[in-house]
């Protein structure tokens, strides 16, 4: 532990598994105080227990608009601040579009997009008002690389690639910095309807990452000079030929 993220308050979205609880785990062992945000009450004050004083729950369900939109002033109650907020929470759909269910397509677009983006208009002011603040999306490289066989997830996190870059031309006079970690494939629960095939393969090759190193690299990205935005940070297996 070497205190890089001493006295800052995050927030992070989707924290009760995957890259989020990784990136919660390894800010709160930088000495930063972190808000779980997810919808896993029960699970989220069983980790909190787990994780230590500085790691806070917040139970929000990011689908009801209402709740998200009043995310803010619950953070500030909670944590006394923030300086960080890290849209994380997220849903994969891949497949044939011919094949697809359009009403599971919109449930994954309104979190991936309209829940994220709505997150980000909440707390945003409280940072244009203090006047220095980060905003972190977990994207991915679908984000910037059209992946065949998840069209509709590609299409959400291009958009997510496209809110990230206006927005911090928008936001950099305040000070406030925007940018995105953009993995590859990560051992998440986001991965369970990739076709076992696929998944096995990907597996022995050494095709796939675990969370732990997407949240080394949010770290890294928090911890740039004020002066400084790390606008994409791409990261990827080695045997993956993108």
């Amino acid at each position: 532990m070497s205190d890089l993220m001493k006295g800052k308050v995050v927030a992070i979205t989707g924290a009760a598994s995957g890259i989020g609880l990784e990136c919660a785990r390894t800010l709160l062992s930088e000495g930063a105080k972190v808000v779980l945000v997810d919808r896993a009450q029960d699970k989220l004050e069983l980790l909190c227990k787990e994780l230590g004083r500085n790691a806070l729950p917040l139970v929000v369900d990011l689908l009801k608009p209402s709740e998200v939109s009043g995310m803010l002033p619950r953070i500030l109650d909670i944590a006394g601040g923030l300086d960080v907020f890290h849209a994380n929470a997220g849903a994969y759909i891949g497949g044939q579009v011919a094949e697809g269910d359009p009403d599971a397509w919109d449930r994954m677009l309104n979190l991936n997009i309209n829940a994220a983006f709505r997150s980000v208009h909440a707390v945003l002011p409280h940072m244009i008002e203090k006047k220095t603040g980060d905003i972190l999306f977990t994207s991915s490289i679908a984000g910037v690389v059209p992946v065949v066989w998840e069209p509709i997830y590609t299409a959400s996190k291009f958009a997510v690639q496209a809110f990230v870059h206006s927005t911090r031309r928008q936001v950099a006079q305040h000070g406030v910095r925007v940018g995105a970690v953009l993995p590859g494939p990560v051992v998440t629960a986001l991965l369970d309807d990739w076709p076992k095939e696929k998944l096995d393969e990907a597996l022995a090759n050494g095709s796939l990452m675990q969370p732990k190193e997407v949240a080394d690299a949010v770290l890294f990205m928090l911890t740039r000079p004020r002066n400084v935005t790390i606008r994409d940070l791409v990261i990827l297996p080695n045997s993956v030929d993108l």
